[in-house]
């Protein structure tokens, strides 16, 4: 075992110590910097919403004869009376204590509502986002394999084309096109007969338009970028010296080129996932698909600021979490950020 001249610690200790305490300060930095990122979102949605137009009080009591003095007692009993300041304090003291509050349309627990829908965007947006990403690198892979082939240029002339249209545009389009073919609302069937395969089935079927909306737009990023990483390694020599040893071009491919180029496009799943959950509002609200997205629609008709807040601050929280997965995944992939 090497030893230093000063009869310390051997210098592979000093080196392993080193590498620790550079990965601690690593990862309580982005650690740090996204609670900072959390911090500032419950701000900033606290402050947002209240600046969109709207009088819940006058909403919740919409068609309904009201005194003045009924609307005084809900307005005093909702809080949204009292300084911003206050308001805002007790929503800060309310997250610490893990209640998001109660909806000012539903009268229920705002943790209880997103709960119950957090189900149906996880089961749209994961079935969404695996399809996706299978779909994306096998196209990307076989698109830089054939640079410049037809193949190429109508795939990825397709991605972009796709990766530029709103979602909720090509999901209008999907209704039109597909009219009487697919469900076009819900996630269930009312008259569904009882039994686990025939639910299953049912929801398979109502699933399938928002997830072939969503997929459509998202497997393009996933091609695109997989596509231009290949390509970058396709002109390393550790590639010319693999086909010079005899190996057949398909080998080469998936045992040399592919590994290596996987990296940024993993990178890219976990990034995109949280970006994935918050785009869903529009998808959810045009087939009435009954998750987070759906429940944001409706809570700023009203607008339901407490609902509107959990909802926002979930969303957002999802984002952060995944960047910060991403950022930490990308260290322990990629040696080079080691060794920085």
């Amino acid at each position: 075992m090497t030893t230093s001249t000063t009869g310390g610690p051997p210098a592979a200790d000093l080196d392993e110590r080193r590498a620790g305490t550079s990965t601690s300060r690593f990862v309580a930095g982005k650690v740090g910097g996204a609670l900072a990122s959390l911090v500032f979102v419950v701000v900033l949605g606290f402050l947002l919403f209240r600046m969109i137009p709207g009088d819940p009080v006058a909403t919740m009591t919409r068609d309904r004869p009201t005194s003045p003095e009924q609307l005084a007692r809900l307005r005093e009993r909702l809080g949204v009376d009292e300084p911003l300041w206050r308001q805002f304090l007790d929503y800060a003291l309310g997250l610490l204590r893990g209640d998001l509050g109660t909806s000012y349309l539903y009268n229920r627990p705002v943790a209880t509502m997103i709960g119950e829908r957090l189900w149906p965007t996880i089961l749209l947006v994961g079935t969404a986002t695996v399809l996706a990403v299978a779909l994306g690198m096998w196209l990307g892979v076989r698109a830089a394999w054939k640079r410049d082939s037809t193949f190429d240029r109508v795939h990825t002339g397709v991605a972009l084309t796709l990766w530029s249209v709103p979602q909720f545009w090509l999901g209008l389009l999907l209704l039109i096109a597909t009219q009487g073919l697919f469900p076009s609302r819900g996630m269930r069937s009312p008259d569904l007969p009882e039994g686990f395969l025939a639910e299953t089935l049912d929801v398979a079927w109502h699933l399938t338009l928002p997830c072939l909306t969503l997929l459509a737009v998202i497997y393009a990023q996933y091609m695109l970028v997989m596509r231009s990483s290949l390509l970058e390694e396709m002109g390393s020599e550790y590639l010319t010296t693999a086909r010079a040893k005899g190996l057949r071009d398909d080998l080469v491919r998936r045992r040399h080129a592919v590994p290596n180029a996987l990296l940024p496009a993993v990178t890219l799943v976990f990034l995109q996932f949280g970006m994935v959950v918050s785009g869903t509002v529009t998808v959810e609200a045009v087939f009435s698909w009954p998750g987070l997205g759906l429940l944001t629609y409706d809570a700023l008709r009203g607008p339901d600021l407490p609902l509107l807040q959990g909802v926002f601050v979930v969303l957002a929280g999802s984002v952060i979490v995944m960047n910060l997965l991403a950022e930490l995944l990308y260290r322990v992939l990629d040696p080079r950020v080691r060794a920085a």
